[in-house]
């Protein structure tokens, strides 16, 4: 991945945060953290990875977020310098369930010795 993609990356991953904590209005959007982002080579589409705080609201919170995609683009245009908008699409990051899955099971083989 090129300098250029990983800092455009980090750009959007804390703008997006930014505009999800103060501009959009949605309850169900409430609890949401962007871990990361990922823009493709050609700056056509972005997978944005979030968490979700309340576990039982993943999929309206899922619905919420895509339905917020447009307006959450058009913010992005005023925070950040880019010709090309890349379409957003919002993906549940699943790693913090599977480090703390992984945390359990070290712990139980700790626990066993």
């Amino acid at each position: 991945m090129s300098i250029k993609l990983e800092r455009l990356n980090h750009i959007f991953t804390e703008a997006i945060s930014k505009v999800v904590a103060e501009e959009v209005k949605d309850e169900d959007i409430k609890f949401v953290t962007i871990t990361a982002v990922d823009i493709s080579s050609d700056l056509s589409y972005a997978k944005v990875y979030y968490t979700n705080l309340i576990d039982e609201d993943r999929e309206k919170v899922h619905t919420a977020l895509n339905k917020a995609s447009g307006f959450i683009r058009g913010k992005l245009f005023d925070m950040v310098e880019i010709r090309k908008m890349p379409e957003l699409t919002f993906i549940y990051d699943k790693s913090i369930e599977y480090g703390n899955k992984i945390e359990k099971i070290i712990e139980d083989i700790n626990k066993e010795e």
